[in-house]
């Protein structure tokens, strides 16, 4: 009695609205929690900010360094939300991060679409949500860069995609809407990163029309007007930052940052050919006990239009991404849609007495291997409030894969997914509590909390700007200080307390902070010292807040004494 009641709620449009407000449910948490992050967010964040203090929305600029890595898109975006919802001067990190929720809330959306008008309602909203609440989307979702919206705008082409191709198989028209869901989609994948989105999508075509020994569903895609729609998307800019930059961007984001990554191992971000397949069980979390089903699916039902268009979008752009010499966790993330509509394919169906205890112990495996990771970090930097948090994300990444193991092997595999999805947005949650309350790591906002307290940021009106800084050099403290932090040596922090303004000087340069306060004749006082530990290089730091010492309070520190 109960079903078609649930069942009304994901009919038609809902479905879809459903998945992806779970997966702001899930997205939620982190970005609301964690603090700036180092160092691609805070890079970001820092050059979109920068836009909108000085007006140039083309050349892409952190401080007076040019930023040609990126295409200018999801500057763009969050330069929108931050200029409606909040301002520069706040330097609050949230605003610059939904746009990047949007963009994993339209891949849930996108999937659970695709879904529901092939596998039906309930297994498209599975799909949707399977996708919105796995580990690596929702963290993406809340983190202020391209990846998240790179999967949406991909994910939303792909799925148009497959509308045209199994439109054709039936030997139907493709409608229109999904062709400009299609080339929308592509062009703005490619204003946000590049070549990425439209290389999964061509290998996907082609691949497809290998299988299939045919390649006339191509001509229904609508080149005559799509690659005109494509050229008046990316055309202006293109041509702009070309003007801005004398060619310099194509030079730097091709030959500076693409090709390398092809090249070699990219800022040592090199990894073995296998590695993602390591990872993939993690980073589906907590759909994890449906992954050895939906490879099964895969294989089995192969024939089937849209099982063989998931293992198209699948295979080929997985294998790319493992051939690639640089790995990053998140460069698989456009291909996590495929598997999310393979596992809402294998709950349409009884699962296999293998598929349904290799799902429940790979699930318990991961979970054991995510509380080891939290126990770790607790351990390493942890404080006392940072307990509860952890032990949130433990108990309950445990009771997802518990939970929704013991019922996958008794053979009710939606309530397992379903368990599974609830606890693993409440363990998601409980991680990124557990991260914000890992102190040793929030190096930035501990510098920024230990000047106001003091009473010396420039922000508040009593010293002069901007602060210097010596070898805690991220962008994290820049986005939390402004564009006119002073990233210098210790000659440069003693030069700035000379000047009246505070300074901030790392322990390994404090010899030569001192000899060049004695040599300039300038002194300062330490007005309180962070320790932490730099997570970007692996160092651990201490820094301290020095304020200048003024004629006043030089006079009261002689009193005091």
């Amino acid at each position: 009695m109960t079903r078609p009641n649930l069942d009304r709620f994901i009919a038609g449009w809902r479905g879809p609205v459903m998945a992806a407000l779970l997966t702001m449910l899930a997205g939620l948490p982190g970005l609301l929690l964690l603090p700036p992050l180092d160092r691609d967010e805070s890079r970001f964040a820092q050059a979109t900010s920068q836009m909108l203090e000085t007006g140039d929305y083309v050349d892409i600029r952190f401080q007076d360094d040019p930023r040609w890595k990126k295409p200018i898109g999801i500057h763009w975006m969050q330069a929108a939300v931050v200029g409606v919802i909040s301002d520069p001067a706040d330097r609050a990190i949230q605003p610059y991060r939904l746009p990047s929720l949007f963009g994993a809330m339209l891949a849930a959306w996108a999937v659970a679409w695709l879904g529901a008008a092939t596998l039906g309602n309930r297994a498209g909203f599975l799909a949707g949500a399977i996708l919105g609440t796995t580990f690596l989307l929702s963290t993406e979702a809340g983190i202020a860069k391209t990846d998240a919206m790179l999967c949406g705008l991909t994910t939303l082409s792909l799925a148009a995609l497959a509308r045209i191709y199994l439109a054709t198989r039936a030997g139907q028209t493709p409608e229109r809407l999904h062709k400009l869901l299609f080339w929308a989609g592509i062009g703005l994948s490619i204003l946000i990163k590049g070549p990425i989105g439209p290389m999964v999508i061509a290998l996907t075509m082609i691949s497809l029309s290998l299988w299939d020994r045919n390649i006339r569903w191509l001509g229904k895609l609508g080149w005559g007007w799509g690659l005109p729609l494509l050229a008046l998307m990316i055309g202006p800019w293109a041509i702009a930052i070309t003007i801005a930059t004398d060619g310099g961007f194509w030079r730097e984001a091709l030959g500076g940052d693409l090709a390398p990554k092809l090249a070699g191992a990219h800022e040592s971000h090199g990894a073995p050919f296998g590695t993602y397949l390591l990872l993939a069980p993690l980073l589906l979390f907590p759909a994890t006990l449906m992954l050895p089903a939906a490879l099964v699916t895969g294989w089995q039902r192969r024939s089937e239009p849209l099982i063989r268009f998931a293992l198209c979008w699948l295979i080929p752009a997985w294998i790319m991404f493992e051939l690639a010499p640089t790995k990053l966790v998140h460069y698989t993330l456009p291909t996590f849609g495929a598997l999310a509509l393979l596992m809402a394919a294998a709950l349409t169906q009884p699962i296999g007495r293998i598929s349904r205890w290799a799902g429940a112990a790979l699930g318990l495996l991961v979970a054991g291997l995510l509380s080891l990771i939290v126990l770790y970090g607790l351990t390493e930097f942890g404080r006392s409030t940072a307990q509860t948090w952890a032990n949130i994300t433990i108990v309950c990444a445990m009771m997802a894969a518990a939970i929704g193991g013991f019922m996958l092997v008794n053979r009710a595999a939606i309530t397992a997914v379903l368990a599974a999805m609830v606890f693993g947005i409440i363990a998601h949650a409980g991680l990124a509590g557990t991260l914000r309350q890992l102190r040793p790591l929030s190096v930035a906002p501990q510098l920024v909390k230990t000047m106001e307290v003091a009473g010396i940021h420039p922000a508040q009106g009593q010293l002069p700007g901007p602060v210097a800084i010596t070898g805690f050099h991220e962008p994290s403290f820049v986005f939390l200080t402004g564009r006119e932090t002073q990233l210098t040596d210790a000659a440069g922090a003693a030069k700035a307390l000379a000047e009246g303004r505070p300074a901030i000087v790392e322990a390994r340069d404090d010899t030569a902070f001192r000899a060049a306060m004695s040599d300039m004749g300038t002194s300062g006082r330490a007005v309180g010292e962070v320790r932490g530990h730099n997570y970007s290089n692996g160092d651990d730091v201490r820094l301290t807040v020095y304020a200048p010492v003024g004629r006043s309070q030089a006079k009261n520190s002689n009193e005091a004494r």
